[in-house]
């Protein structure tokens, strides 16, 4: 069973790129047959799926957020990394960081986009 941890900031400007980091514990990110994904849930709205980096490295974005996002991975520190360029205030969300094919969800964390 893998466990999930997202971190970074808290706090975003406007225009200023996005960065979290997803550490994941349990099992190496390059078995198969992961998916890691990136979801948030803005205030009072559902979910949305922003993309996925399979366990062999392909990425694959959301058509309405491909032009600004970019999802990779540190196998070295087993780590998966989203940034989103150009923040606005409707990216202000909880971020959470997820395998799809196990369900396993981390707790998520709350990213602010304001000046």
């Amino acid at each position: 069973q893998v466990q999930l941890q997202e971190s970074g900031p808290g706090l975003v400007k406007p225009s200023q790129t996005l960065s979290l980091t997803c550490t994941v514990s349990g099992d190496s990110i390059t078995n198969a047959y992961y998916y890691w994904s990136w979801i948030r849930q803005p205030p009072g709205k559902g979910l949305e799926w922003i993309g996925h980096i399979t366990y062999n490295g392909n990425p694959f974005y959301s058509p309405s957020l491909k032009s600004r996002a970019s999802i990779s991975r540190d196998t070295s520190k087993n780590q998966i990394t989203l940034q989103l360029n150009s923040a606005t205030h409707e990216d202000t969300a909880v971020y959470y960081c997820a395998d799809i094919a196990t369900s396993e969800w981390g707790q998520g964390t709350q990213v602010t986009v304001s000046s």
